[in-house]
């Protein structure tokens, strides 16, 4: 099983740019351009929140255009640039539950294994919280197919990056996940975004990941008083292979054309 996974493409309504400096819209349908020309082809795609910038409903028209572009069966989840309303009004054919409240979702007939998405986003709010509704639906969910490989899926990383300015803005409560995740040794990744970065570390007795963003990158400053900034650095997805008997491979792949092939040596 292969799984494409992409975050943060802060889509902006057609024609306008991100921060009025980045075209983050052609950036994600490079991105889309570059997911369809792999081979093999991924079976599901994820995209970890910040579908859009602003919330509005002239931003999830056109996100709705660009995301019907993959092929795949497509998982989302809403990120803190997200409004969870609209996201379920516009986007509801993307396992979005029907009800209102969070956005939380069980995905386990698309491969081997079981994708769970989790909404930690605080609506009004940048930080996400695991507070006990989410602690309750994520206990509830994991002891369902408590032996079967699952990805977790959420939008902020419960964790310290050492990017302070981001940092702030993190899930709280982390060790409420990091106990529940624990409890299931199954749980082959925490998958986030957010960071517009790519980094990863031990987590609840597995690997907790950031994917980067199809657009800018927050600037890699880890001094403690970091003036915050962005850069236009190269854009990234990450691809996670599933094999039985040696569980999930994750490869960081830049997105775009770059020169070769050259000869192997």
């Amino acid at each position: 099983m292969l799984i494409a996974h992409f975050s943060d493409p802060h889509l902006r309504d057609r024609g306008k740019l991100y921060h009025g400096l980045v075209d983050s819209n052609s950036m994600f349908e490079s991105a889309i351009r570059h997911l369809n020309n792999l081979d093999p082809q991924p079976d599901i795609v994820l995209v970890s929140g910040d579908i859009v910038d602003h919330g509005t409903e002239a931003e999830y028209e056109n996100a709705a255009v660009i995301l019907d572009k993959i092929r795949q069966p497509l998982l989302i989840i809403p990120g803190n640039h997200d409004d969870r309303e609209i996201f379920r009004v516009r986007l509801p054919h993307h396992a979005i539950p029907a009800a209102s409240g969070p956005l939380h979702f069980a995905v386990g007939d698309l491969g081997a294994v079981r994708i769970l998405g989790l909404d930690v986003t605080v609506p009004g709010a940048h930080h996400g919280e695991m507070d006990d509704a989410a602690c309750d639906w994520l206990e509830t969910s994991l002891a369902e197919e408590p032996e079967r490989p699952t990805i977790v899926m959420m939008h902020q990383p419960p964790v310290l990056s050492g990017i302070s300015y981001i940092d702030t803005y993190r899930c709280l409560h982390g060790e409420r996940l990091e106990q529940i995740i624990l409890r299931y040794p199954a749980v082959e990744r925490i998958l986030c975004g957010h960071i517009h970065r790519f980094m990863q570390r031990r987590f609840g007795g597995t690997l907790l990941m950031t994917a980067p963003s199809t657009t800018t990158a927050i600037a890699l400053r880890l001094g403690a008083n970091a003036e915050p900034g962005s850069f236009i650095e190269p854009p990234a997805m990450l691809l996670h292979q599933w094999q039985p008997g040696s569980g999930l491979l994750t490869h960081l792949v830049p997105i775009g054309s770059f020169p070769g092939p050259l000869p192997f040596f």
